[in-house]
């Protein structure tokens, strides 16, 4: 039986890349998003690949939502293997200090890359747990780093990046999440592990960045296939880790 696996935020850049490439190396993908018609149309272009995808309703930020998608998952597959908590927003302008990024922006931020996450991870977890060996990733980023933060040699130590406060915050929150739930899973086979998917040409950069989509997703699709022997609890890229 293939491993079924599901990725939020699915339908374009990031999501979409590591949907393709767990779908090609075998898996049953649930490819989610809050956008019917756009996950449809995603997912049919890798089923016309001959890739075994299903589109999946699913907004991080309704927990109504969230429900119907996890009470779907059960009556259609009653388990679930890879949960690849991708789904993220950047709302923040560029330009800004720190102090001047309004409130209102903060909150949509942690909204949907840090409440909606951990609600996700909550209802689908009784579905994890039927898994034999289910495996966690959530897609943080390297500016959830607050070491590299405060590293003048890194690019992360720049105007640019440092116009983003909300979303640095909520990644390093994200961190602090998978720490949390890794060592409440830790006598399980659930392995939790977040990673950095490098910087990567995709909308939310407004197409800046060093790596294409299919490079970015490899860091989610290497923690998502994890044997037994492998880590839980850690922050990575490729396989290196990051500092917190």
């Amino acid at each position: 039986m293939p491993k079924l696996a599901l990725v939020t935020g699915a339908n374009r850049g990031i999501g979409l890349g590591t949907a393709r490439q767990l779908a090609a190396a075998g898996a049953h993908v649930l490819l989610a998003g809050r956008d019917g018609e756009a996950v449809t149309e995603a997912a049919k272009a890798l089923q016309d690949d001959g890739l075994a995808v299903t589109p999946l309703v699913l907004d991080v930020t309704d927990p109504a939502s969230i429900r119907s998608a996890a009470a779907e998952v059960e009556d259609g597959h009653g388990r679930l293997d890879i949960l690849v908590n991708n789904a993220g927003i950047r709302v923040e302008e560029y330009g800004k200090q720190p102090s001047e990024q309004p409130v209102a922006r903060w909150r949509e931020t942690f909204d949907t890359n840090l409440f909606g996450l951990v609600e996700v991870t909550t209802a689908f977890l009784p579905l994890l747990r039927r898994s034999p060996a289910a495996r966690i990733v959530n897609v943080s980023s390297l500016l959830g780093s607050l070491t590299t933060h405060t590293d003048p040699q890194s690019y992360v130590y720049s105007p640019m990046f440092k116009s983003l406060p909300a979303y640095s915050a909520a990644k390093s929150a994200l961190n602090s999440w998978t720490v949390h739930l890794a060592y409440e899973l830790r006598e399980t086979p659930i392995k939790v592990n977040a990673v950095h998917p490098g910087y990567t040409r995709t909308g939310m950069n407004d197409g800046e960045g060093d790596l294409d989509v299919a490079d970015g997703a490899r860091s989610s699709v290497a923690m998502a296939l994890l044997d037994h022997d492998g880590p839980t609890g850690t922050y990575t890229h490729e396989g290196e880790t990051i500092p917190w």
